[in-house]
């Protein structure tokens, strides 16, 4: 082959290995950006890789996804009980736990929540002590964690205040108390029922003067055949009498039973319609 055809077709392969080389690096480029962006707080509070390490593991594979939805007040007027809702959209899997975490709570960790038979979506109140994101991480069956975040502003002070039953001892005559109602979803929200639970505990941090930690440990439900509906582990943060509403696609049979325990070893158990 004459030289200079030779030099010709050396520059054509040249050329095209640099274009394929320039794609590579730009689609490598897109990549990393998107993944970025998806591991990005969107909060941007210096708290999160604390807590993403502690809590969700610091080799976890973590994303922020808009299919979690954290719902709360934009101002929370009683740090004592800030509503909050956790919905898990369609499409990102079979939810394996949830996990709720606070920034800037004294205690961050507020409940985790498996769903098992019920529905991937929760909503209870809690104590907030100062303006802070509310996170909701949600491990799929892949080992995923996929979290929603909502900021809540809050003149504080939730989490150092004592229950309103310590003032007049009402909380030794109603403690472990359980009650139950059922309802049926909206039709926006899709067939179904709703179990909203309460359990009478004054939920102490310990952090307020005097009064040592004494709370909610676990709880969980089950249907008439002693099959396990959904499973908690609750924290300090949660507050007093904890109210919580858990959905279903259909209503499981009855009658129902509600266990658990507090840290202090006393039994929860009642029955429900």
């Amino acid at each position: 082959m004459p030289l200079p055809t030779l030099h010709r077709q050396l520059q054509i392969q040249l050329r095209r290995s640099g274009l394929l080389l320039m794609a590579f690096v730009l689609m490598h480029t897109a990549q990393c950006a998107r993944a970025e962006a998806q591991d990005t707080d969107p909060l941007g509070s210096m708290q999160w890789p604390v807590l993403r390490d502690e809590f969700l593991g610091a080799q976890a594979r973590v994303r922020f996804d808009p299919r979690v939805q954290v719902q709360g007040p934009a101002f929370a007027e009683d740090p004592m009980n800030v509503p909050i809702s956790v919905v898990v959209e369609p499409g990102l899997g079979q939810v394996q736990q949830i996990i709720v975490l606070v920034d800037r709570n004294p205690i961050r960790k507020v409940l985790e929540f498996q769903p098992l038979k019920a529905l991937p979506r929760l909503s209870f109140r809690f104590k907030l002590e100062q303006a802070s994101p509310v996170r909701a991480a949600v491990q799929t069956l892949d080992g995923r964690w996929h979290v929603g975040s909502t900021w809540v502003e809050s003149a504080g002070g939730g989490c150092t205040a004592p229950a309103s039953s310590r003032s007049d001892g009402s909380w030794a005559q109603s403690l472990g108390q359980v009650s139950a109602r059922s309802f049926t979803r909206d039709a926006a929200e899709g067939a179904g029922t709703r179990l909203r639970l309460r359990v009478m505990h004054p939920m102490d941090t310990g952090l307020a003067g005097g009064v040592p930690a004494f709370y909610l440990k676990q709880l969980q439900l089950q249907d008439g055949t002693g099959r396990t509906l959904f499973m908690l582990k609750t924290f300090e943060p949660v507050s007093e009498n904890p109210i919580f509403s858990v959905d279903f696609a259909q209503a499981p049979p009855g009658p129902l039973l509600i266990k658990g325990s507090d840290n202090n070893g006393n039994r929860i158990e009642g029955g429900l319609p």
